[in-house]
């Protein structure tokens, strides 16, 4: 049943013993016909050479099989292909399965583990996962109960399992976790519970601790030198975190990990964000709150940052900086650079030098942006407008019309690089807020919010979401899609020419990546927050998505919420997409005719 996989590894020499973890990987992810990571490959392109499905062709797509995973809650993420198996996930209580691609939806094992319920209590905004990773023969898996697993990739038997936080204090997992070298990378979730973020390098062979990376506290805990790890140039200085917090607020501070890596092999660094201090309530907490909402550089051997960029000091509005790094090798103002380009929940896409993190663009991906004018290129600081800053206390503590809300002008749902048109393609949210701060006490294990939201698409707009296409050098949108609902799939672009993404209505389309014009559209059995991949076998390529409602935007569905403010406030915002779909988690995977 794994002739295929073996008969691959064989030809590329990655049997155990006589190449690494890393050199596999490095292999596995350029062969197009196969999908081994999460996002496609390390520098997170989630872009596929394979071309049979063009743009002339794919109006031709046909649903060809399907595989339910069982579970009615929020499917993140997506299948990984290695040869002749394939193997997807599920939300709580991250269900894993086997499947054999011969014989398509047959069950070759199934991993559900056993986790304590109560820890569906201590997960923001839905119980989702967003997929397992790949490497050394192992599947490995990070639980909600915030547990990471080793699972045999043939047989599904666990290998090693180690626990990297506790869930009675609301620190759970829900990213996918990252293999390099023979280290596997993995963070934690739980910013709204008063958790402090960290990442953990696991090593690949047993599970043991290679090394940890707080997201803020003191210089040692974060692996920060003082005099070499830069921000913006320029070293950071002692305590550079300490500093900007009051007393010990850091203690439970946030700054939690629950987005993508990405990783150079050239340069050596993994890189990612750090999401929301706590509280929600931002006179609670005076101060930069340093390093939330920010951008880490580490080097992949020691975790020693190598260089970080705050993106929202002080944050006063939940944007967290957790969104993806997608590393391309582009040209600004006339001159190479490899760079690092991310979409920030806050609305403000960068553009940066991954090699030294100089900041060389930053402007708006949605003109609804509203809260800061601009970023200052020398500070790097956005320039807040005093209209939209959110405080406590007085008449004016609930303060209206903030665009983005929440949830971003982007979430978590990867985007997409061709390097073909030298775009990005991102899926997005069009959505503004009202936000209400009040003064919360931190208990260990409860809600550590304290703030009231509401959400609603901007003034004089009916769509809650965009598809965009967008020019990193330059900093503009080179077109843009309009969605009724929030783009909450990742994407995936192709070298036929074809740009894939889904709709929480539950729509999978294919666009032209010049001028975003729509070539395809198939209902899913359930609005889609998963993103889309592309594989072949037996010679002919695949196009597979996960569906299945639920996430922060379809929390209300997915938990039977139906207070406005429910949901940290998507509750009465999308209220009315329960008109357009339902619950469900289906895998489907399509192909052209014979």
């Amino acid at each position: 049943m794994f002739r295929k996989f073996a008969v691959s590894t064989a030809l590329l020499g990655l049997c155990i013993g006589s190449a690494s973890a890393n050199e596999e990987l490095l292999r596995l992810q350029r062969d197009p016909n196969q999908w081994v990571m999460p996002t496609g490959n390390y520098a997170n392109h989630r872009y596929s050479e394979l071309n049979q499905v063009t743009r002339d062709n794919v109006g031709k797509l046909q649903a060809s099989w399907s595989f339910s995973t069982g579970v009615l809650r929020g499917h993140e993420g997506g299948p990984l292909v290695l040869g002749d198996v394939m193997y997807i996930h599920s939300p709580f209580p991250n269900r894993v399965f086997a499947l054999d691609l011969k014989d398509p939806g047959r069950i070759i094992w199934r991993y559900e583990p056993t986790q304590d319920p109560s820890v569906i209590a201590v997960m923001c905004c839905d119980t989702v996962n967003r997929g397992v990773a790949y490497g050394d023969g192992k599947i490995i898996l990070a639980q909600a109960d915030a547990k990471l697993v080793a699972l045999d990739a043939k047989t599904g038997n666990v290998a090693w399992s180690v626990s990297n936080g506790d869930a009675g204090k609301g620190e759970t997992m829900t990213a996918a976790p990252m293999v390099f070298g023979d280290k596997v990378l993995v963070g934690i979730s739980g910013g709204e519970f008063g958790v402090r973020g960290h990442i953990t390098a696991y090593n690949l062979r047993d599970g043991s601790m290679a090394w940890r990376g707080y997201s803020v506290g003191p210089d040692n805990e974060i692996l920060v030198d003082p005099q070499k790890t830069t921000h913006l140039g320029k070293p950071v200085g002692p305590n550079s975190s300490l500093q900007t917090w009051e007393g010990d607020q850091w203690k439970i501070g946030g700054g939690t990990t629950w987005g993508w890596f990405s990783y150079d092999p050239e340069l050596n660094l993994v890189y990612y964000g750090t999401g929301n201090p706590g509280t929600w309530n931002p006179v609670q907490r005076p101060g930069d709150n340093r390093w939330s909402m920010t951008i880490f550089a580490r080097d992949a051997n020691t975790g020693q940052a190598r260089w970080v960029y705050q993106m929202t000091p002080h944050d006063e509005w939940d944007y967290d900086g957790v969104n993806e790094m997608i590393l391309a090798d582009i040209t600004v103002r006339g001159r190479p650079v490899k760079a690092l380009v991310h979409f920030d929940r806050n609305g403000f896409a960068y553009t940066l030098n991954r090699e030294n993190g100089e900041l060389l663009v930053a402007e708006k991906f949605d003109p609804a942006v509203n809260w800061a004018t601009k970023v200052d290129m020398e500070t790097g600081r956005p320039q807040v407008v005093r209209e939209f800053s959110t405080r406590q206390g007085g008449e004016d503590q609930n303060t209206q019309n903030i665009c983005p809300a929440a949830l971003g002008t982007k979430d978590q749902q990867p985007a997409a690089f061709s390097p073909r048109t030298n775009m990005f393609y991102v899926p997005t949210n069009h959505v503004c807020m009202d936000y209400e701060p009040f003064r919360v006490s931190y208990t260990a294990g409860q809600p550590f919010i304290g703030a009231t939201l509401s959400m609603f698409p901007p003034k004089g707009s009916d769509n809650m979401g965009n598809f965009i296409a967008w020019d990193a050098s330059a900093g503009k949108i080179a077109w843009s899609k309009p969605e009724r609902f929030s783009v909450w799939s990742g994407a995936l672009a192709t070298a036929g020419d074809v740009v894939f993404y889904g709709t929480l209505d539950g729509y999978l389309k294919a666009v032209d990546p010049r001028d975003g014009k729509e070539l395809f559209s198939y209902r899913t059995p359930s609005g889609i927050i998963g993103n889309i991949n592309t594989y072949t076998h037996n010679g002919k390529q695949y196009i597979a998505v996960l569906s299945g409602v639920g996430g922060w935007a379809g929390i209300g569905m997915a938990a039977g919420l139906q207070g406005d403010t429910e949901g940290l406030g998507a509750v009465g915002a999308y209220k009315s997409l329960a008109n357009y779909t339902q619950l469900g988690g289906v895998l489907t995977v399509f192909a052209l005719p014979n």
